[in-house]
């Protein structure tokens, strides 16, 4: 039984908003063009036949476009009703799929009972950036994981230009600085749960001896955060065309790191 059911703080918080997720960011404009750079990494990295495990699975958009390219994914998240809706979600659209759902939250993966091999692991969209301990975590998947294996896990960055510009517009300098001293309280509704924003640095070494950082991909660098998803609903042609640029400097060593999220993609070395 995995401890954290139930009472992960986090957890709990995405329980609060699980059902209309899709609605204010799966199917978001803003939503859609920052996982199109994910995408393109996500199909890139893993081939079909190959079986992927999926932290912070959310409602399952991503299990899907991976089950989608014929990958299996074992796909799990510390919120039920996340996990309910990816489990509804499967089964309407894409039932015949080699997929696996389970509630289980990313500081538990020693407790995941065995479902074979897995190739690589992904995470989308600053799930990781809830956990308290990711040199737990790197050392639970390094276990886990053959050599060569391929992680490609998407955080939330330190410093993100557009917030900075967003909130101090509008006078809101405690928002417009809230990731840079590294961690912050996100609340929603009544659940409090602290938000880590690690840096490049700090990750490579969390993740070694067991991962090589290979690359990072920036995300959301000239396209605008969540929140600004009414004035993106307004300017549609504007967002396409941030969105042309953020594949043209998605890469650039410096520019990488001051998105909205940042796409590390580590490489599991040999013992």
């Amino acid at each position: 039984m995995n401890a954290w059911v139930g009472t992960h703080p986090a957890g709990l918080a995405f329980d609060a908003v699980a059902a209309d997720y899709d609605a204010r960011f799966t199917s978001s404009v803003i939503g859609r063009a920052q996982r199109k750079v994910i995408w393109h990494e996500l199909a890139a990295t893993f081939s079909p036949g190959q079986h992927v495990l999926e932290l912070n699975c959310g409602t399952g958009e991503d299990l899907l476009f991976m089950a989608g390219l014929g990958i299996s994914v074992t796909a799990l998240d510390a919120s039920e009703r996340m996990i309910q809706r990816a489990r509804t979600r499967w089964l309407r659209e894409a039932c015949g799929a080699d997929v696996r759902l389970e509630c289980l939250a990313t500081e538990c993966l020693d407790s995941l009972e065995s479902s074979g091999r897995f190739d690589g692991v992904f995470s989308n969209f600053s799930g990781l950036n809830c956990v308290s301990d990711l040199g737990a975590v790197a050392r639970q998947l390094g276990r886990r994981l053959p050599a060569d294996a391929q992680l490609l896990l998407c955080f939330s960055t330190r410093i993100c230009l557009w917030e900075v510009a967003w909130y101090c517009l509008r006078g809101n300098f405690q928002k417009a600085f809230r990731r840079w001293s590294g961690t912050t309280l996100a609340c929603v509704g009544e659940i409090v749960f602290q938000v880590n924003y690690p840096t490049v640095s700090r990750l490579r070494k969390l993740f070694a001896p067991y991962f090589q950082l290979c690359s990072v991909t920036g995300v959301g660098i000239t396209v605008p955060p969540s929140y600004v998803e009414p004035w993106a609903r307004q300017h549609p042609k504007i967002v396409r065309l941030l969105a042309r640029f953020d594949s043209l400097v998605c890469r650039l060593p410096i520019l990488r790191v001051f998105g909205d999220h940042m796409l590390l993609h580590f490489r599991r070395v040999p013992a």
